[in-house]
Formats: C-alpha cells, sequence, structure tokens
C-alpha cells in the first residue's frame, strides 16, 4: 500500500515545490513552520541570557556566511573528504563562534518542522534577533534559503574583509559581493556589539597613527607587542552538530524535498529567466517581435529608440515588470504620469500591436515586460548596434507606481554621482560608474525635447561654446518647449561609438551625458569605447542583460497581462 501511493506523494511534494523557492520573503514558513520565528527569538534570547557575547558573534557568522558564495550556511559546516571547512579559514580560524546555539535552535527546529527551515535561513534570523536583543533595529527578514552543499575555504580567505583593511579594500570588498559603499558604512556598524582577539587591532595600537593616543596606550596594557593573542577568546567549539555535516542538516524528507526540488528545476520555467522561456510554449515569439519592431521603425525610425527607452524607465522602478505600459485605474495612477515620463514616454501603441499578434498566436503567453526587454534588443540590432541574448520568463505586474517611477529613474540634470547612486538603488549589480556609461550610451539613438536640455544648453561650463548656440538658436531660453534635437549630434538614429565622441568634444546634449566625460573616474573609458566599438558593444550587451534582471517577477507572482495597458 506504501509503494502504491508513494508517486503520489512525491507528485504533490514536486508540485508544492515548484514555486516556494522562486522569491524570499518573510512569510515563507507561515504555513510550513508557523512557529520557526518564535523558536529563534527563544533560543537566541536564551543564549544571550547565558553568555552576553554570543549574539554579536552569531551576527558576525551571518555576515561571514554571505560574504562567502552567498547567505547559505556554508559557514557552519565542518571539514568532509571532499572539502575544507570555511571555519579554518584566516578570518575564521579560533574566533568564528556560536555554532553550538544554531545547533540548538536547529534541533528545536527539527522536532517542530522536520527537514523545513534552513540553517542559512536560521542565521539570519538569529541576526535580526540579536540586534533586536541588544536594543537595536528590527526588520523583516526574507526567508526561503537553501543551504549549501559544500564550502570554500578559499573563497573565504578571499572575500571576507580584513581588520588591517583600507577604506579602498573594504569598498572593494563589500562591491565584490554586491553592496555599496553605503552599505559597508552601516553595516561596519554591526561592530557596536562584540569582541575582537589582540591579534586583529595589534598593528592598530602600535603602528597606526588615526588613533587616540590615550585609547592605544590602555589597549596596549592588555595586547603586549607580543603574546596575548587570544584576548577575550572563547574556548573553541570541539562538539559536532546537525548544521555541521551536510548529510545530518535536516532529516531524510528534507533531502527527499532536496531532490524533487532538483528535479523540479527541469519543469518549473519560471524558476529562472532563460532566452529558451518560449522555446515550446510559443516557438514564434521572437520573431513576432522582430518583425513588429522592423515595421514600425520602418514607419518612424524614432519610436525604436523610444521604447528602448520605455524598458529602461521599466526596469528602473520596482524591477522590469512591465508597469511603465499600465494606464491610470481608480487602485493606482499611471508611472505615464510620472514627472521622467509625462509627454515624453511614447510607443506604447507598437507594444500594444505586438502583444496583440501574440495573444493571436499564443494566448496569455508572453508577458508585457518581455515584450519590452525583446524590443529594446531589436530596436538597438536595427539601429547598427550589438545583439545578445534577451533571458525571458518575466511575468506582469499588477500595479504601478508613479511616486517610485519620480524617485528612482535617472533625471538628465544629474551628476556622475547622483547616476551612480540612482543605479545602485535599482539593483546591486548597476552600482558601478561604468554600468552608467554603458546604459547611458544608449542616448547614441534619439530625441529628446527642448525642456531636457535647456538648462545645460544656457548654464552649463562643461559644453562647446559653437555647440550651445546652435542648439540656443532651436531651444530659446522661453518657447518651443517641444522642439526634439538628437541626443547624438549627427547620428541619431545609428547606434554606434559617436556618442562617446561627441563627449569628448563637450557635446554631449544632456548634463547627466557630458558628466561621464568631466574630469572623474569615467573619462579613460569614454576615450577608449570612442575608439574601440567592438569594446563598447560587447559592454553594452552585458550591461543590457543585467538592467533586464532587475528584480523580474517569476514564478505566481504578477500575471500574463492579456493588455499592456490594464491588469486581467
Amino acid at each position: 500500500m506504501f509503494s502504491s501511493k508513494l508517486p503520489f506523494l512525491v507528485l504533490i511534494l514536486l508540485v508544492l515545490s515548484l514555486n516556494v523557492h522562486s522569491h524570499l520573503s518573510p512569510n515563507f514558513y507561515s504555513f510550513k513552520c508557523p512557529n520557526a520565528l518564535s523558536i529563534v527569538k527563544n533560543g537566541i534570547a536564551e543564549a544571550i541570557k547565558k553568555e552576553t557575547r554570543v549574539g554579536a558573534s552569531l551576527l558576525r557568522l551571518h555576515f561571514h556566511d554571505c560574504f562567502v558564495n552567498g547567505c547559505d550556511g556554508s559557514i557552519l559546516l565542518d571539514d568532509t573528504s571532499t572539502f575544507k571547512s570555511e571555519k579554518t579559514s584566516k578570518p575564521n580560524n579560533n574566533s568564528a563562534r556560536g555554532f553550538e546555539v544554531v545547533d540548538h535552535i536547529k534541533a528545536n527546529l527539527e522536532k517542530a518542522c522536520p527537514g523545513t527551515v534552513s540553517c542559512a535561513d536560521i542565521l539570519a534570523i538569529a541576526a535580526r534577533d540579536a540586534v533586536v536583543h541588544y536594543g537595536g533595529p528590527t526588520w523583516k527578514v526574507k526567508l526561503g534559503r537553501r543551504d549549501s552543499l559544500t564550502a570554500n575555504r578559499s573563497a573565504a580567505n578571499a572575500f571576507i574583509p580584513q581588520p588591517s583593511f583600507n577604506l579602498s579594500n573594504l569598498t572593494s570588498s563589500f562591491a565584490a559581493v554586491g553592496l555599496s559603499f553605503k552599505d559597508m558604512v552601516v553595516l561596519s556598524g554591526g561592530h557596536t556589539v562584540g569582541f575582537a582577539r589582540c591579534t586583529s587591532f595589534r598593528p592598530h595600537i602600535y603602528n597606526d597613527s588615526n588613533i587616540d593616543s590615550t585609547f592605544a596606550k590602555s589597549l596596549q596594557q592588555t595586547c603586549p607587542p607580543s603574546g596575548n593573542d587570544n584576548l577575550f577568546l572563547a574556548k573553541p567549539i570541539s562538539a559536532r552538530s546537525k548544521c555541521e555535516s551536510n548529510m545530518a542538516c535536516g532529516s531524510k524528507l528534507y533531502f527527499l524535498l532536496l531532490i524533487i526540488f532538483g528535479l523540479s528545476l527541469k519543469l518549473n520555467v519560471h524558476a529562472n529567466l532563460s532566452p529558451n522561456f518560449y522555446s515550446s510554449t510559443c516557438p514564434q515569439a521572437l520573431d513576432i517581435v522582430k518583425h513588429g519592431i522592423a515595421k514600425a521603425i520602418k514607419k518612424e525610425a524614432r519610436v525604436g529608440a523610444s521604447i528602448l527607452r520605455l524598458h529602461f524607465h521599466d526596469c528602473f522602478v520596482n524591477g522590469c515588470d512591465g508597469s511603465i505600459l499600465l494606464d491610470s485605474t481608480p487602485n493606482f495612477q499611471s508611472e505615464k504620469t510620472a514627472a521622467p515620463n509625462n509627454n515624453s514616454a511614447r510607443g506604447f501603441e507598437v507594444v500594444d500591436q505586438i502583444k496583440a499578434k501574440l495573444e493571436k498566436a499564443c494566448p496569455g503567453i508572453v508577458s508585457c515586460a518581455d515584450i519590452l526587454a525583446i524590443i529594446a534588443r531589436d530596436a538597438v540590432v536595427l539601429y547598427g548596434g550589438p545583439t545578445w541574448k534577451v533571458k525571458l520568463g518575466r511575468r506582469d505586474s499588477r500595479t504601478a507606481s508613479v511616486n517610485a517611477a519620480n524617485s528612482f529613474i535617472p533625471q538628465p540634470t544629474f551628476n556622475l554621482d547622483n547616476l551612480i547612486s540612482s543605479f545602485a538603488r535599482v539593483d546591486y549589480r548597476l552600482k558601478t560608474w561604468w554600468s552608467c556609461l554603458h546604459i547611458g550610451s544608449a542616448h547614441t539613438v534619439g530625441l529628446a525635447r527642448c525642456t531636457v536640455f535647456r538648462s545645460r544648453i544656457y548654464n552649463d561650463t562643461d559644453i562647446s561654446g559653437g555647440f550651445a548656440k546652435y542648439l540656443q538658436k532651436k531651444c530659446p531660453k522661453k518657447g518651443n518647449d517641444n522642439v526634439l534635437q538628437p541626443l547624438d549630434y549627427r547620428t541619431e538614429y545609428t547606434f554606434d561609438d559617436k556618442y562617446y565622441k561627441n563627449l569628448l568634444y563637450k557635446k554631449g546634449l544632456l548634463h547627466s551625458d557630458q558628466q561621464l566625460y568631466n574630469g572623474n573616474k569615467a573619462d579613460s573609458l569614454v576615450k577608449k569605447y570612442s575608439k574601440d566599438q567592438i569594446n563598447f558593444f560587447k559592454a553594452f550587451a552585458k550591461s543590457m542583460i543585467r538592467m533586464g534582471n532587475i528584480n523580474p517577477l517569476t514564478g505566481s507572482n504578477g500575471e500574463i497581462r492579456r493588455n499592456c495597458r490594464k491588469p486581467n
């Protein structure tokens, strides 16, 4: 009887596992283990009551875990015959601690909800609860992480920030794992609690000049030039525990689910974006979009640039979810009315026409968000630019946010720091100035209104005098607000390196464009791309892929709109 029901059980578990791992969520365990958060909270409170320091140690474990191949609980694993534990890496050896608290909490969770709560999630919750217990802030921990099956000692040695790091080292270290300069400064505040060993601060108190002398002398009394290396170090934990062995971390049911989830990745086409997403469900999708945009550009050369801009403005507002295409409803105001889009965002009718053809060919299959992503690529190609494989599988938002559009879409008045911050706020992968450089170069095609560049041609000093006078004839100080001028002087419908050449001669139409060549760190790349179109094309394609991956809705999130202008 059991064997006859097992396939049915496996099928049920498979269906349940299809979408729950698509996104982290504060409610991940609401149904599967509703008392999970309470168990962790009580465990932390009990541990800190027993030893005050241990909460800081757990906070540090979470940091060191996330800096090595992501927040996957790998720091908790002991050595095996196939890998060396991260506990023995230089930043952790004889200093990482609190493992026994995780073991105790994991044991309690296994009794309550066998094979449900990951070790990685325990660390994330414990870090929050420890901060709260010490009187710090609280936050909703997003949950749903799964545990790594291996550890990486080399990565731990390479990526975990060191106490000897200078500001540049720290910034680079945090950037390598997707954290901004601000994140680095704020998260360093985690040192408001906890202890450090003499070996960690000895060079600072004997060699550095940027330390209060009285403070240095007081520390030198307990941390001499040699000896007392492990001052404040608690006795290392040697007992083995469940989360210290990848084969013991969880019950047999956990591994059944793990195997089933591995299989489900092949079946769950929404788990990740893929260039082949529509290969079986709508094989003609890419051709329909390609023909639609080719026809539209033939009719009006400018429209491809307009839709490329739509994709940008869509992705910068809560991710690439097609929200920019929605009209206003009684429940929300359209992003089309936001300052960066009002009376300037266009090309919606082209999207409508392509969507209508896709609905005839493959009803309810291709999302509006994916249409924008494909069109952006095809328009660039039609203008003579590079191609790339568009990753597909986005779903459409059911709502829009005019406030987010006003807040997050980069403005033509931005300087370089503003641009970098703007890109970083929407996604850590775009936090670098070269992402601004690559994606901003889409201004090699298209037009801009007088109202957008008027301030620059009358007030800026980093502009060619002849170029400014030429534009002033087209765009007076008052009136002619909607007069259009090419974003890329003289080659407005050719995707090329002239955009960068114009910047070298101070002929960037927008203030934000010229900021990329204005005596700053972006200058060298502008010069490079002005002479190397092939590398520019490669870099642009890569950055477009990154941008297209900003917070896509997948799985059961969002919907596939039948009409891109309104929710179903």
